[in-house]
């Protein structure tokens, strides 16, 4: 398939693409690494007028320290966050997510900002961030605005920005040593998620299993009331609402979710 016509235009610095983004609305789409946004181009299910390329901002690019969290810039691809020594000891179920996306191509055009504005429930690093905690740093006309990860995602492919509102970075807590789990079922190993479970600290995240990535809330409240990793595990697709599709139906992929969760909590890495 071939994208319907449009404009291009390579921002100069954050700014700029913001102030394009207010100009053409809904009619602009922000263009970093395009794994996600050229395949809906292609089947014509996003039809931008005009395509903002951001990919080229060293501003919006790199891994650094500020105080308690690690700080990732929003056009960094996932090959260099899986690469980052400062994230791999500071945050390594970020690090290791990132390993986890597509095949080695995506990994070295494909962006962290570029994937969680694409929202994809099954995706590997908004199940990440929820797991973490983390935040999402936002930056529009308004000003700039921190968005907690368990409230950026609204639905399928919906976040919380604004037309005129460009993902700049993401903040999560540094967690050097602290034991982390990892789990998706795949058919082939560049593949989406059929199910994804990311849990660290208490925390567990689902990917594919509802609209957004979720808290597997019930499981969480079982371990903090002392539970063992097998009986938290069997609530884990306790309140989500999985799709059906080719690869798997609802029942199946709550089975999935329940056995994913006890692997991750009882092969947690430190």
């Amino acid at each position: 398939m071939i994208p319907a016509k449009f404009d291009y235009v390579a921002a100069e610095s954050a700014g700029h693409a913001i102030e394009l983004l207010a100009e053409h609305g809904d009619d602009a789409k922000v263009l970093a690494g395009g794994h996600s946004l050229l395949p809906m181009m292609k089947l014509r299910l996003a039809t931008p007028e005009l395509l903002i390329d951001i990919g080229g901002l060293d501003e919006l690019a790199g891994v650094s320290v500020d105080g308690p969290d690690l700080v990732v810039g929003a056009t960094t691809r996932h090959a260099d966050l899986a690469a980052s020594e400062l994230a791999r000891a500071e945050a390594p179920l970020l690090a290791y997510a990132a390993s986890q996306v597509g095949d080695p191509q995506i990994r070295h055009r494909g962006t962290i900002g570029g994937s969680l504005s694409h929202a994809d429930p099954a995706a590997d690093l908004p199940m990440a961030l929820v797991a973490l905690g983390g935040t999402v740093v936002v930056e529009g006309q308004a000003g700039t605005r921190t968005v907690g990860a368990d409230d950026f995602f609204l639905g399928y492919f919906e976040t919380v920005l604004a037309p005129d509102e460009l993902v700049t970075a993401v903040r999560v807590p540094r967690r050097p040593g602290v034991p982390w789990g990892y789990q998706k079922f795949v058919r082939r190993a560049n593949d989406w998620a059929i199910v994804g479970v990311a849990a660290l600290d208490g925390r567990i995240a689902l990917a594919n299993m509802g609209p957004t990535p979720l808290r597997a809330a019930a499981a969480e409240n079982a371990l903090a009331a002392g539970a063992s990793a097998a009986d938290a595990a069997e609530l884990a697709a306790d309140g989500t609402s999985p799709g059906e599709d080719l690869h798997a139906d609802r029942e199946y992929r709550r089975h999935l979710a329940r056995i994913l969760t006890r692997r991750a909590l009882e092969h947690e890495t430190a």
